[in-house]
């Protein structure tokens, strides 16, 4: 229907459309309210800046056109990445931020997911206390949601960041996990890889890394024969070299394995959450749990009861690739068929990716105003 939107069967024009409208301007004066300026980010953006920090999800959902004039461009899958490139590129800090309007993200065929949906967000750079813009944000889309009309969920991105970092191993090997802390399957399987149960390299590949280390890794490139492909040998050389380095590491221990799995087991409410982490005594966790445990006061100065909010280590691992710390949603209870009401989180290294090395603490969320008007059972 033309008249249909995101989750709205008749939300552009008529009542439906008003009262859309009158959600989004509710939505921004609570955002004004808190404090925040409006601002608009272009709606295309710069694919080369900007595609790698995204998730490999929405990277491969992107909606990417050519410019005569700028190159590749995409229509913003998300508002945080362009208004974090325009904060570091002309704000000052301290800063908040509000803004409202679509997004796009491709779809396969079939697939019932809108491909055009709308956003509105808050956004806090450059909060002294970082433990208090998380539990303002947390508690704002809290409110504007309805605290008894949604179930909540959160985790931390920087709790398993900090096992992977205290673990007695090789630096590319932490970066390894590091990269994959977004894509559980994949971490797994390094995981896995790493550890002392995993079988040695293959036949094949160890044989290659002996003739490598006999007789260097350019003559060897050259009796493969001519350059095929993409990669020159400079790139073969320096992925054989990657290779040796890994075939020479010791394996994870059993028990390093044992710590990171039992760190994803985690799955409680905050406050035992905490109490278990903290048990597991593992090494870089104890800076991570006293940020979740001035995050907690922060939240119970709010009138929230932190102890019980659910909290989950996995929490977070599927969304957006730039979370770094705390991460939360908001779902419709007894809608499935519904995304997330509202999501959000801590994105510091995002900050620094765009500022040129220059990091801000950086906290924000979104709520989906067409799924929110969807889970009250309005038609539009």
């Amino acid at each position: 229907m033309l008249a249909a939107r995101a989750h709205l069967p008749d939300g552009r024009l008529g009542p439906g459309l008003a009262r859309l409208t009158a959600e989004i301007a509710r939505l921004m004066d609570a955002f004004a309210a808190a404090g925040a300026t409006a601002v608009d980010p272009p709606a295309l953006q710069p694919a080369d800046i900007l595609l790698d920090l995204y998730g490999e999800d929405i990277r491969a959902r992107a909606y990417v056109v050519r410019d005569p004039a700028r190159g590749e461009m995409m229509l913003r899958p998300d508002f945080t990445v362009p208004v974090v490139r325009m904060h570091m590129a002309h704000g000052a800090e301290p800063a908040r931020y509000a803004y409202a309007g679509p997004v796009w993200r491709m779809q396969e065929p079939g697939s019932p997911r809108p491909s055009e949906y709308l956003q509105a967000g808050f956004e806090i750079f450059g909060a002294p206390d970082p433990a208090q813009a998380d539990a303002e944000v947390f508690a704002l889309i809290r409110d504007l949601v309805g605290a008894d009309a949604a179930l909540v969920e959160t985790g931390d991105m920087g709790v398993l960041a900090a096992a992977v970092e205290g673990l007695d191993t090789a630096p590319h090997r932490r970066a390894a996990l590091r990269r994959h802390l977004w894509r559980p399957a994949r971490f797994r399987r390094l995981l896995e890889r790493f550890g002392a149960g995993h079988a040695a390299e293959t036949a094949a590949r160890a044989a290659l890394l002996a003739r490598v280390a006999a007789e260097g890794a350019p003559a060897v490139i050259a009796a493969a024969g001519p350059e095929i492909g993409l990669r020159g040998a400079a790139e073969v050389a320096e992925r054989l070299a990657r290779l040796a380095e890994e075939a020479r590491t010791p394996p994870l221990s059993a028990e390093q394995v044992a710590g990171i799995e039992a760190v994803l087991a985690i799955s409680a409410p905050m406050e035992a959450a905490l109490g278990q982490l903290r048990a597991l005594a593992l090494p870089g966790l104890g800076p991570a749990c006293d940020r979740i445990e001035a995050r907690m006061e922060a939240l119970a100065a709010r009138g929230i009861d932190a102890a019980a909010l659910p909290f989950a280590t996995s929490f977070g691992r599927t969304t957006l690739e730039y979370y770094d710390g705390f991460v939360f949603g908001f779902s419709a209870p007894g809608r499935p068929d519904l995304p997330p009401v509202a999501q959000g989180g801590r994105y510091d290294r995002l900050t620094e990716a765009l500022g040129g090395g220059r990091r801000l603490p950086a906290v924000g969320a979104i709520i989906r105003p067409e799924v929110l008007l969807a889970a009250r059972g309005c038609p539009a």
